[in-house]
């Protein structure tokens, strides 16, 4: 299924954004929460379709655990506004609102959500959970950071993100998996700084967004059906390209955000979250290659009446993000000129 956009889903589309804005601008922590709040109503309608019982489970248990999570933020803020004169609550606060943001963007260990509504969701709605509906909580998150508590959340991520993809047959939660190990990246970049988080966020965005394109256009969910489509060969190996991008082989273009995410941690002497972090991306590239490996090389049987039928503009749309991702790194290297 293409990306169908009606004038209702529109509506809702841009109340997301906006609701975005709000939470991100807001000068209080009520108004980051009715941000929130006005996200969270306007992402439902997207989600649930009256055709598909997968997609109408999904909005129900997304709805449920993000309203979990806001109930614990508005509990936090609440309990920030009566107790601001003790400062012994300090650390339990920030621990509260990290756990509730954690929580809202599907990070582990409160992750369990999130795979599973990814099941059940389009290619379009998963691009818009894995990427957009990330923002806010981290934008949130960096104003309040408990720094000891989310290093450890962060190798958290990392691990669950790698082991977590390791058993998956389904592709949209083998995406899911890889969005909870970028999670850790992006929230050891956004304690560094807001600019290098901003960098990572969108490249892995455009990243993302190659790949839901590439498998909302082609209608594939699993990783079997990678094998048996009677697909063109270039097509293919365009894709498995974006997911070496996306494990961050040092060629492509997402290892940049990775790169420079290493460097500052060196710099600041974290050598032990470093070495987890690299270790955990070797995994992660492990399951892209072992995808890679089985769909090039092994001899399937091919469904010689199914053919993908693909539009030469779309062809050209992913020849040319592709080229991008290969090519990226060339380019990337003019910023540090």
């Amino acid at each position: 299924m293409y990306f169908t956009l009606n004038s209702n889903k529109m509506f809702f589309i841009f109340i997301l954004i906006f609701s975005t804005l709000i939470s991100i601008s807001a000068n209080s922590w009520m108004g980051c929460w009715i941000g929130l709040e006005i996200n969270l109503l306007s992402f439902i309608p997207l989600i649930s379709n009256s055709n598909n019982l997968l997609s109408s489970e999904a909005s129900l248990k997304y709805f449920l655990t993000q309203a979990i999570a806001s109930i614990n933020f508005l509990f936090s803020i609440l309990m920030k506004l009566i107790l601001l004169k003790n400062f012994e609550m300090h650390f339990l606060m920030s621990l509260l609102i990290n756990s509730s943001m954690l929580m809202k963007m599907g990070s582990a260990p409160f992750h369990f959500w999130f795979p599973n509504i990814i099941e059940g969701m389009s290619w379009m709605n998963c691009f818009i959970l894995m990427t957009w509906q990330k923002i806010t909580p981290m934008i949130l998150l960096s104003y309040y950071l408990n720094k000891n508590f989310l290093m450890i959340i962060m190798m958290i991520n990392t691990i669950i993100g790698a082991i977590g993809g390791m058993n998956q047959i389904s592709l949209r939660k083998l995406l899911s998996f890889s969005s909870i190990n970028n999670l850790g990246w992006m929230m050891s970049s956004i304690m560094i700084s807001e600019n290098i988080w901003m960098m990572y966020f969108l490249l892995y965005s455009f990243l993302i967004s190659i790949m839901c394109f590439c498998f909302s256009m082609m209608n594939i969910y699993l990783i079997n059906q990678l094998f048996i489509f009677n697909m063109n060969f270039m097509l293919k190996f365009l894709i498995f390209i974006n997911f070496l991008s996306l494990g961050g082989l040092p060629p492509f273009l997402g290892f940049f955000p990775k790169w420079i995410v290493i460097n500052f941690m060196l710099m600041n002497n974290f050598f032990f979250i470093t070495f987890i972090f690299i270790m955990m991306s070797l995994i992660t590239l492990f399951f892209y290659i072992r995808i890679i490996y089985s769909c090039i090389l092994f001899n399937y049987l091919k469904l010689k009446w199914f053919k993908i039928l693909i539009k030469n503009n779309y062809f050209s749309f992913i020849l040319f993000n592709s080229l991008i991702s290969i090519l990226g790194m060339i380019f990337s290297t003019l910023f540090f000129m």
